[in-house]
């Protein structure tokens, strides 16, 4: 069975960084696709970055420029380097497995838990 499971997140000031990780199970290898995606209470689930398999990469118009998204295929790892946070960061982030990349939640039939990112101003 596939497992993803998130790490790094946590509270932080407005301006700081923070670098998420994601580690998959023997299950994942490097043909898929990874991405990350958010959620605030009472908002729907977007997508924030995404990678594929060549190292093409996704991200949603709010978080260019700040945010990178990169893997590790050796350590079956997933990575999201977060820069100038700023308070609507603020969001549960999953990350995700599919066979395209998209930043579209319903691509992706592969997630993890969840790991929590606070930004206070």
């Amino acid at each position: 069975q596939v497992q993803l499971v998130e790490s790094g997140g946590g509270s932080v000031q407005a301006g700081r960084s923070l670098r998420l990780s994601c580690a998959g199970n023997g299950y994942i290898d490097s043909r898929y696709c990874m991405a990350w995606f958010r959620q605030a209470p009472g908002k729907e689930r977007e997508g924030v970055a995404a990678i594929n398999s060549g190292g093409r990469t996704s991200y949603a118009d709010s978080v260019k420029g700040r945010f990178t998204i990169s893997r590790d295929n050796a350590k079956n790892t997933l990575y999201l380097q977060m820069t100038s946070l700023k308070p609507e960061d603020t969001a549960m982030y999953y990350c995700a497995a599919s066979f395209i990349l998209s930043l579209n939640p319903s691509r992706y039939v592969h997630w993890g838990q969840g790991t929590q990112v606070t930004v206070s101003s």
